[in-house]
C-alpha cells in the first residue's frame, strides 16, 4: 500500500489489526538504541557486522588516500589497507603493519578511538538486551462468558509458563471500541473493566480473571452482534516483580470480539491423582467447552 505521494505506507500490528501509517517521520540516530533493543538477536549481530565492515571500508579508503602511509603493508593495495584497518579498529596491534606517516598516525588514532567507543557501546547494548526481563505469561486464546454464582461474568485465564514467582502481580482489563460523540465525531474509546480480584500476591501457576457483567459494566447486556458492530477488543495486561531478579515483568494480550465464547467454560487445569498429588496440565489452558443452553441466558454465537 502506498500514499497519494507514492511513498510506501508503514504497516504495524495493533491488537491483531493491521494499521497502515502514512507520512511517518524517518528514524533518526535518536532511535538507534530503541532499534537495537527491539530487533531479534540474529538481526542485531548482522547489524553490528554490517557496521563493522562499513567502518573498515571507510578507513581503508582513508589509508589509501596517501600512498606509503602503512609500513610493511601486505597485501598491497586496498585489501592490505582494509586488513590494517581491522587490526587498528580492534586494537589488536600485531606489529607487522604500522603507520609511518603523520597523516596515517592521525587516521589510526581516530579509528582506535572509534573502535574503543564502539566496543563499549556494543557491550552495553548486548548486556541491556540480555538482562532485560521477559515474562513468559501465556494467555488463553478465548475469553468465555458464562453464569457464575448466579451472575453473568466474563472470564479470562493466564498462566506463568516459567513457574517462577511473580510477586505483587496486578492485572488490568480494558475494553476498546468504536464510539460516536453527540456531535457525530467517530473515535476509538477505552473503558476500564473492573476485575473481581486484580491483585495476586504470588503468581506462580495459573490465574483466572473475572469481570462481572452487572449494570456498572460497559459490557452490560451486550452480545456478540453488538460487540462486532463496534469492533470491540479486550486488552489484558499483567505486571509484577520477578522474585529471582527483582525486576519488573510486563505482559499484554489483546482479544478480538470474535475470540469471545458465549456460554462456554474453561477446562480444569488442576486435577488430583489417586495418591492425592496435585497436577497442572498447561495443555488444557486453551480448552473451552460449551455449556448447556439452560445453564444461563447466553447463547452460543
Amino acid at each position: 500500500m502506498t500514499t497519494s505521494g507514492n511513498k510506501p505506507a508503514r504497516r504495524v500490528e495493533v491488537g491483531g489489526r493491521s494499521v497502515y501509517l502514512h507520512s511517518v517521520p524517518r528514524h533518526s540516530l535518536h532511535d538507534l538504541y530503541h532499534f537495537c533493543m527491539t530487533i531479534s538477536w540474529p538481526r542485531f549481530y548482522l547489524f553490528i557486522a554490517a557496521a563493522f565492515i562499513a567502518l573498515n571500508l571507510l578507513f581503508a579508503g582513508l589509508y589509501q588516500a596517501q600512498a606509503g602511509g602503512i609500513a610493511n603493508q601486505y597485501p598491497q593495495g586496498f585489501l592490505g589497507a582494509f586488513f590494517f584497518s581491522v587490526e587498528t579498529l580492534a586494537t589488536v596491534g600485531y606489529g607487522d603493519m604500522h603507520p609511518q606517516s603523520l597523516y596515517t598516525h592521525w587516521i589510526s588514532m581516530l579509528e582506535i578511538f572509534i573502535g574503543m567507543m564502539s566496543i563499549a557501546l556494543i557491550t552495553g547494548v548486548s548486556f541491556a538486551r540480555f538482562s532485560r526481563p521477559r515474562a513468559r505469561i501465556v494467555f488463553t486464546h478465548s475469553p468465555v462468558v458464562r453464569m457464575l454464582n448466579g451472575e453473568p461474568a466474563l472470564m479470562l485465564r493466564a498462566a506463568n509458563a516459567r513457574n517462577n514467582v511473580i510477586i505483587d502481580a496486578s492485572a488490568r482489563l480494558r475494553l476498546l471500541q468504536d464510539e460516536v460523540s453527540a456531535e457525530g465525531v467517530s473515535f476509538r474509546k477505552l473503558h476500564d473493566l473492573a476485575l473481581v480480584r486484580e491483585q495476586h500476591p504470588m503468581f506462580v501457576l495459573g490465574w483466572t480473571l473475572v469481570h462481572k457483567l452487572d449494570e456498572a459494566s460497559p459490557l452490560y447486556e451486550r452480545d456478540a452482534e453488538s460487540l462486532a458492530a463496534v469492533r470491540a477488543q479486550l486488552i489484558l495486561s499483567i505486571n509484577g516483580i520477578d522474585e529471582t531478579t527483582v525486576q519488573p515483568m510486563v505482559a499484554r494480550h489483546t482479544f478480538s470480539h470474535q475470540d469471545i465464547r458465549w456460554n462456554h467454560a474453561f477446562a480444569d487445569l488442576i486435577y488430583t491423582d489417586a495418591e492425592e498429588n496435585d497436577h497442572v496440565d498447561y495443555q488444557k489452558l486453551q480448552e473451552v467447552r460449551p455449556l448447556s443452553p439452560d445453564s444461563g441466558r447466553f447463547g452460543e454465537d
